[in-house]
């Protein structure tokens, strides 16, 4: 089983550290007080994404935060600082929230899964962020909500990672009432899998990565894209596609090693092909 070791290298990466712990790339976003995520923050962060791709020893990717917020959303001071631009600030916005689309669907994309880990306040775009990513870990002082509604700007792109998290009525209760929601209740609505005690937190998500780590990175490779595939499908086509997927996966070599490995009740080799 991969092993999850003491964190490592951490750098500076503008806005965001980088840090590694073992087969787990940990990007840190520190950008306070409120970590916007201003274009230097989305831009570093996709920087970081884009480069963990291809590489191999990276298996699970965490994005955490510093401070009392894990992100407030964007920028609003830098975005409202352009309504001084000849054209109101139109261009400005339509390329802050191109570049934070393109960020929030390469998480999506990305062939590693991706954990957040919260513990602290996670809004708007934030939020977005967090119903962005594979699986979320928060702890018990955390909170979330959508509430640009609150400053006359419904989240509307937010809105877009919310309802493929949550049931439709829940995500609407959040986006019309800009109201927070406690760590539970985002729990109950879908939002994220665990709530911890914050003392536990990095913890807990170290042991999702560690295990997350120990399969067969192909094998997560494969999944991962077919699952979020196959849930914009109808039933029929979503069986159709998912079987020809696991006729593929079934050829690989690391599900003939995984399954000869079962048999002979042995650990499988990982070869990732």
């Amino acid at each position: 089983m991969a092993e999850i070791v003491a964190m490592k290298r951490a750098e500076p990466s503008g806005p965001v550290i980088v840090s590694r712990a073992g087969p787990a790339l940990r990007l840190t976003l520190s950008n306070p007080p409120a970590n916007v995520l201003s274009l230097a923050v989305m831009h570093d962060l996709q920087a970081n994404l884009d480069n963990a791709r291809d590489d191999r020893s990276v298996r699970v990717i965490v994005i955490a935060a510093t401070g009392k917020l894990f992100s407030a959303g964007h920028d609003l001071k830098e975005m409202n600082g352009h309504r001084r631009d000849a054209d109101g600030g139109r261009a400005f916005f339509k390329e802050s929230f191109d570049v934070c689309s393109r960020l929030m669907q390469s998480i999506v994309t990305h062939p590693k899964p991706v954990i957040a880990e919260i513990d602290s306040l996670a809004t708007a775009a934030g939020c977005q962020l967090v119903a962005s990513c594979d699986l979320a870990v928060a702890s018990d002082r955390s909170k979330f909500g959508v509430n640009g509604i609150d400053v006359g700007l419904f989240c509307t792109t937010p809105g877009v990672a919310l309802v493929r998290g949550v049931k439709p009525k829940h995500a609407m209760e959040m986006l019309l009432t800009g109201e927070m929601v406690d760590a539970a209740t985002a729990r109950e609505f879908g939002l994220v899998n665990r709530v911890v005690p914050c003392e536990y937190l990095t913890q807990i998500v170290n042991k999702y990565a560690e295990t997350i780590a120990s399969k067969s990175p192909l094998t997560v490779k494969i999944g991962k894209g077919a699952f979020y595939r196959q849930a914009e499908m109808s039933l029929a086509d979503a069986y159709d596609y998912a079987s020809q997927v696991m006729v593929e996966n079934m050829l690989a070599r690391d599900a003939e090693e995984g399954i000869g490995a079962f048999i002979d009740k042995r650990d499988p080799k990982w070869t990732g092909e």
